[in-house]
């Protein structure tokens, strides 16, 4: 059993001066303030990786920069399901007394400390060295051939994926550390320029800067305990090239085991924190995990399901496309803001009932993928 037992999270956008170490550690403060600890009771780190300061120790790096001496450090790296892997890694290590208080940290100065060109060929190393890095593709041009393929099979447009992007904007706008405030609409999305067809910007997640952090804890700290129910992960592939059928990848292997280590089901999920690196993205993990039908998630977008009114909230920060990516800490701001909502901490964005959450989180070209229920226990 492990609880999470408190969150931190900074702004994203711009952070002019600020290291990813300094990122990581002001998330890491709140967090560990968050769960009323001293720093001198987290005995375990888990840190996830940094293109901006690739070190081959970087929880040691941290762990030494925060001022703290764990009995157990470990990096990770699964892509954009780093968060969500450090989460249930942390979850077995206090299940198993190895550690009582673990701290989950990320964060990148990803948009201030590193050039455009180096994020783009720091993010292109996830196709293979030999048989598409050499050909020139990037991350957006890995997605927009699952787009057209997904397009192809199940009928959807381009507006529909556009529907993603603006829900995920009208949510951002309620929250003030979101890096973009300004209301889209489908003819905005449509209208940005073409990144890689048929995704065009606003079907893309922004670079950022911030930071990222939460405690998991053996044991509950405060009044309210938020508990990790069930999780479950799957890796079907690295390389796009060796990528099974649509209708056969990780997400629903994923799903389906954390369902069984949970006995909780989809009909008894309140609150939704998805990945959303592209819209094209989102729509398809939201069918793969029974959120929504075969190539109808844009329709229930579009009739209200997935608002913060909705009988399904969903990504109440603004997600990636909104609030912003930053690396490993894009993905954690969803379990923050899953947090903030269990704990009716969420402000103006607060849901009626988020007591049970499901969180999904997607790495590399849909390649690698941990799924996570969440519960709330008085």
């Amino acid at each position: 059993m492990s609880f999470i037992t408190g969150v931190g999270l900074t702004s994203y956008g711009k952070h002019e001066g600020s290291s990813s170490l300094d990122l990581m550690s002001k998330a890491a403060e709140t967090a560990i303030a968050d769960a009323g600890l001293k720093r001198s009771e987290i005995d375990g780190i888990l840190c996830g990786y940094s293109t901006v300061s690739p070190h081959i120790m970087l929880a040691t790096v941290f762990a030494e920069h925060f001022g703290v001496q764990p009995s157990y450090a470990h990096a990770v790296q699964v892509g954009g399901a780093t968060g969500l892997a450090m989460t249930m890694l942390a979850h077995h290590l206090v299940d198993a007394g190895v550690a009582n208080h673990v701290l989950v940290v990320g964060g990148e100065n990803r948009l201030t400390g590193q050039s455009r060109d180096a994020s783009i060929q720091a993010l292109a190393q996830v196709g293979h060295p030999d048989y598409e890095v050499t050909l020139g593709p990037t991350i957006p041009a890995y997605y927009g051939l699952v787009a057209s393929r997904y397009m192809h099979e199940y009928g959807v447009t381009q507006e529909d994926l556009a529907e993603f992007a603006v829900l995920m904007r009208a949510h951002a706008m309620t929250h003030p550390g979101a890096q973009f405030h300004e209301p889209i609409t489908v003819a905005d999305v449509m209208a940005s320029k073409p990144v890689a067809m048929p995704l065009k910007l606003l079907d893309c997640c922004p670079v950022s800067d911030g930071g990222a952090a939460f405690v998991v804890s053996r044991e509950r700290t405060g009044a309210t305990g938020i508990r990790v129910r069930g999780c479950a992960q799957a890796h079907t592939h690295q390389h796009i090239t060796a990528a099974p059928a649509l209708s056969e990848l990780g997400a629903e292997i994923a799903i389906a085991k954390a369902k069984a280590a949970s006995g909780v089901a989809i009909s008894d999920v309140r609150y939704a924190a998805v990945y959303d690196s592209f819209t094209i993205t989102l729509a398809m993990l939201l069918e793969d995990l029974g959120l929504a039908g075969r190539g109808e998630a844009a329709a229930r977008v579009r009739a209200g399901h997935f608002c913060r009114d909705g009988a399904m909230p969903l990504n109440t920060h603004g997600g990636l496309l909104s609030y912003g990516h930053c690396g490993v800490g894009g993905a954690m701001a969803h379990l923050v803001e899953t947090h903030l909502q269990m704990t009716g901490r969420a402000g103006p964005r607060q849901v009626r009932d988020a007591s049970i959450a499901l969180l999904h989180g997607d790495g590399g070209v849909l390649s690698s993928h941990v799924s996570m229920f969440l519960e709330r226990v008085r």
